[in-house]
C-alpha cells in the first residue's frame, strides 16, 4: 500500500479548554487555516459523542475552502461519521491493521510513539506519518510520556522511513532545531490555541517553518 500524501509542516492540534469550546475551536481552525496551518487535529478527551459529531462537521466545513485535512483523534467512528480525512491513533488504540481496514485506504492514518519499542511495532504498511514525542513536557497532555528533548526525537526520526511530526510543548522558538533534526512537521497546541489572536499565531509560526524550508 503507497502512502497517502500530507504535508505536515505545521500541524494544529485544537484544545477544546484553551480554544473555548466547539465555537472556539471552529473559529480557531478557521484563522490557522487561512494563515498557513497544513494540517487540523480534532482532539477532545472526555467529550461525548455527539459533541464530537457536532464539532467534527463545523470543523470539516470550515476547513474545506483552505483543502486542510481534518484529522480525528481516537474516534474511528467519529472520523467515518463526517468523513475526516484521517484518523490519528495511540498506543492504547485499536492496531494499525484494524484501524486501516475499517477507515479504508484513502484515509490519513498517523501513529503516536514516544520511543524505540513502540516505533519497532508500527507496521511498515498501511501508517502514513508517525507523531513523536512529547518532545518537551506538556501541560495540554497530563498522560504524555517522559519528554525526548531534540536529540531523542532526531533518533527516533532517523530510525523510520515514514514522515515524522514531533508533537510536546514545541513553542515557535524550537522549530529550527525540530526540522534540523529531520521533522516533517510540528505539532502545535497551545502555541496557537492559547493565543489572543490564533490567526496571527499562526501565521507567525508558518512564516518561519517556510524560511527553515527554503
Amino acid at each position: 500500500m503507497s502512502r497517502n500524501p500530507i504535508d505536515l509542516s505545521l500541524y494544529l492540534v485544537l484544545d477544546p479548554d484553551l480554544c473555548g469550546g466547539v465555537e472556539g475551536m471552529v473559529r480557531t481552525a478557521r484563522a490557522a487555516a487561512e494563515n498557513g496551518a497544513t494540517v487540523v487535529q480534532l482532539r477532545a478527551p472526555g467529550w461525548k459523542k455527539k459533541t464530537w459529531l457536532e464539532a467534527g462537521r463545523a470543523l470539516k466545513a470550515a476547513l474545506a475552502p483552505f483543502k486542510v485535512p481534518l484529522i480525528v483523534n481516537d474516534q474511528i467512528d467519529v472520523a467515518l461519521a463526517i468523513d475526516a480525512d484521517g484518523v490519528h491513533i495511540g498506543q492504547d488504540d485499536l492496531p494499525v491493521a484494524e484501524t486501516r481496514r475499517l477507515i479504508g485506504p484513502g484515509r490519513l492514518l498517523g501513529v503516536s510513539v514516544s520511543d524505540f519499542a513502540e516505533l519497532a511495532s508500527v507496521p511498515a504498511e498501511g501508517v502514513d506519518y508517525i507523531g513523536i514525542g512529547p518532545i518537551f513536557p506538556t501541560g495540554t497532555k497530563p498522560d504524555a510520556g517522559a519528554a525526548t528533548g531534540v536529540a531523542g526525537f532526531a533518533a527516533l526520526a532517523a530510525a523510520t522511513t515514514l514522515p515524522t511530526v514531533a508533537i510536546g510543548g514545541i513553542k515557535p522558538g524550537h522549530c529550527a532545531d525540530l526540522f534540523a533534526a529531520g521533522a516533517g512537521g510540528v505539532a502545535v497546541v497551545s502555541a496557537i490555541c492559547g493565543q489572543p489572536d490564533p490567526g496571527l499565531a499562526t501565521a507567525a509560526i508558518a512564516a518561519e517553518i517556510a524560511r527553515l524550508k527554503a
